[in-house]
């Protein structure tokens, strides 16, 4: 009840003030599960992709969302809440990628729309990063349903880090034909099963969103950003043989 409370509420509002453009809305059924599998270049991805769809779809989202404190956090949880996002830590804690595959299931099971964001987290740069193979392709094999390749477009650009107040500006959707892995299915123990599946989705990604593909994990190239900024603060500067570093582990 409160998700479509708030689809026609805040969702109204998007579409006039934004008006996104979308392609590709023939692939998503009008029934049964599908896994939307999307780049994502800013905060606002999990708020424009459900904008511009007839049908419920339920992200996963970091679980600080949930468990901020003060006002605005008990606000901010929920609100997450209400629009139907589930919490998934990503400290890499034991368990923690075990849950968010069982919430993935749980939502597809009951016939629904899951969201995922195979990167794990924003692009830094708005170019497209690797794709971790743990959530998205274990959830898509365990069960069975088809994943849709989503690219959001130019959503960076409408609040860039830093900015308070959104530019007005049309962002994009394109949702490409959906990918059937079902001659993968029941092999989701099988690593290199699960890299093939997820670098095929990010294949079709980037095919989608013209981004240019680095073969890195985007938390790598953050993890980099923000001790080169660590360093520049404190005075340090660059040091010779400084090189972006590279992720080669699943």
């Amino acid at each position: 009840m409160l998700y479509g409370a708030m689809k026609i509420s805040v969702g109204a509002g998007l579409k006039l003030a934004f008006r996104p453009w979308v392609e590709g809305l023939e692939h998503v059924p009008a029934r049964g599960p599908a896994i939307l599998a999307s780049n994502h270049l800013s905060f606002s991805d999990s708020f424009f992709l459900p904008v511009v769809l007839d049908r419920k779809v339920t992200f996963i989202a970091k679980s600080e969302y949930f468990t901020s404190p003060g006002v605005k956090g008990k606000l901010t949880a929920a609100f997450f809440k209400g629009v139907g996002q589930l919490p998934v830590d990503r400290s890499g804690k034991r368990g923690a990628g075990e849950a968010a595959v069982r919430s993935g299931i749980a939502v597809l099971e009951r016939g629904e729309l899951f969201g995922i964001y195979p990167e794990g987290t924003r692009s830094p740069d708005g170019r497209l990063y690797r794709g971790r193979p743990g959530g998205l392709a274990r959830v898509a094999l365990a069960t069975g349903a088809p994943v849709l390749p989503v690219a959001m477009i130019d959503t960076e650009k409408i609040q860039p880090p830093g900015k308070v107040v959104p530019k007005l500006m049309r962002p994009g959707i394109r949702i490409g034909e959906p990918l059937d892995f079902s001659r993968y299915q029941g092999m989701e123990g099988d690593r290199f099963i699960l890299r093939s599946v997820t670098d095929e989705v990010m294949y079709a990604i980037m095919k989608l969103s013209g981004q240019e593909y680095v073969d890195t994990y985007a938390s790598v190239v953050k993890k980099a950003m923000e001790e080169e900024a660590k360093r520049k603060k404190s005075g340090g500067g660059e040091t010779a043989g400084d090189e972006r570093p590279t992720d080669t582990q699943d």
